[in-house]
């Protein structure tokens, strides 16, 4: 599971589609080695949620 204070990536829910990335005005999101998306900047993320509402799986969520 990938997180910071604002933003939560459940990992084994994630399908790696890039919705979030593409959401993110921040950039605070990039793929990782397996394909999955994970706060890779966590001092980036603002919490603004764009992510959480682009997400077709639901395996992003707010803290």
């Amino acid at each position: 599971m990938s997180f910071n204070q604002f933003i939560k990536i459940d990992q084994d829910n994630c399908i790696g589609c890039g919705a979030c990335l593409s959401a993110c005005p921040q950039e605070a999101l990039e793929f990782n080695g397996d394909g999955k998306s994970a706060l890779i900047a966590p001092n980036k993320c603002d919490g603004q949620g764009m992510c959480i509402d682009a997400c077709p799986v639901q395996a992003i969520s707010k803290q």
